[in-house]
């Protein structure tokens, strides 16, 4: 009799202790971009796993770009607590630190040849994520950093009529990334204007710019580039590489318990890969009706455009290492990687390059 009593007290205080559920945490994120960006898409379900993962008591809550601050308050918000977390690319923070650039948009692929999935190799693997941890601290904000969406490489851009050659293009006012991969084109002529996604359409409808990039097919369509521009260039070298990364305030991270981290933590690891999935299926279907039905004319970029480009990012890199310690310390890793994978991961892309050319050919 006493064994039962026994049992059947550990039993309800094991259902006492089952009954007090860890309180939710709910995380603010604000976005730079609209809700109908498919960042934003992406974004959701990045918040549905860490929700799933965490049985409900982490639930991230997605806001607009503007829902409490302005785009480019976005991370001093975070830093302050005013909002729990932001979205961005970290490039936009460049102003703060100029190597924030190196680990949102690389320009030219940091200038040694790393693309979007190589890039992913030196962070997971290259000691890429311990630098961009140690980002924060050289900005000196109270931000725990996650990277969630590699894209790339992205379009050259859309413009009014077909452009041959560099003096042809350096007739637009066209609108660019932030940063470093903004002010290359400026320094080989371009009258580069950097504004936000949301701001693109409006300002080519007003003629306040007259060419622009922004990302890729489907995210560019869902902007509605096609509408006012008929001339697209798919290869462009300024942002080979961009991620779209979380920002989560350091005191509120701090807060969750070491197992809703790992949450966040698997989360993002899966989103990287779900993200870059995501874009190639529907950037191809995008691509196709662009094509098809909305009369826009695919064309390859003037061969002038790649020596200029690159020679000035060069110049650019190699600016902003002797200018900053840490700005050169992750160039360095970058190029250390760079010298032992760029040489096996660009053959091997070489095959499958002329793979899926031969492929493409066939099918126009």
């Amino acid at each position: 009799m006493k064994l039962i009593k026994t049992l059947t007290l550990g039993a309800a205080a094991i259902a006492v202790t089952a009954g007090m559920a860890v309180a939710e945490v709910k995380i603010r994120v604000q976005s730079v971009i609209p809700a109908k960006a498919d960042e934003v898409h992406m974004l959701n379900e990045f918040a549905a796993d860490v929700a799933a993962l965490t049985d409900n008591e982490v639930i991230i809550e997605v806001l607009p770009a503007g829902a409490v601050v302005g785009v480019k308050e976005t991370l001093d918000a975070v830093d302050s607590g005013l909002i729990e977390g932001g979205f961005a690319w970290t490039h936009y923070w460049s102003g703060k630190h100029p190597a924030a650039m190196l680990f949102g948009s690389p320009v030219a692929g940091a200038g040694v040849g790393i693309d979007n999935i190589a890039f992913l190799s030196w962070f997971q693997y290259g000691g890429g994520k311990e630098l961009y941890d140690e980002l924060w601290t050289e900005m000196g904000v109270n931000v725990k950093g996650f990277m969630l969406q590699p894209v790339g490489p992205e379009a050259l851009g859309w413009f009014k009529e077909p452009i041959t050659s560099m003096d042809d293009f350096r007739k637009y006012r066209f609108r660019t990334p932030p940063g470093i991969p903004g002010q290359t084109y400026k320094d080989i002529g371009v009258a580069s204007v950097a504004m936000g996604g949301g701001d693109i359409l409006p300002a080519l409808e007003k003629g306040t710019i007259d060419a622009a990039e922004w990302c890729c097919p489907k995210p560019d369509s869902v902007f509605g580039f096609q509408k006012v521009l008929k001339h697209y260039y798919l290869q462009g070298l300024h942002q080979v590489v961009v991620n779209a990364d979380l920002y989560i305030n350091g005191d509120v991270y701090n807060s969750l318990t070491p197992l809703q981290q790992k949450a966040i933590e698997v989360a993002a690891n899966a989103s990287l890969s779900k993200a870059m999935s995501y874009r190639i299926y529907e950037n191809g279907k995008a691509l196709k009706k662009l094509v098809e039905e909305d009369g826009v004319q695919l064309h390859d970029t003037p061969a002038d455009y790649f020596p200029a480009y690159m020679n000035a990012a060069k110049a650019s890199l190699e600016k902003n290492a002797a200018e900053n310690a840490f700005f050169a310390k992750v160039w360095q890793s970058q190029k250390d990687f760079a010298a032992i994978a760029v040489p096996f991961w660009a053959g091997a892309q070489a095959s499958n390059a002329a793979l899926g050319k031969a492929f493409a050919d066939s099918v126009k």
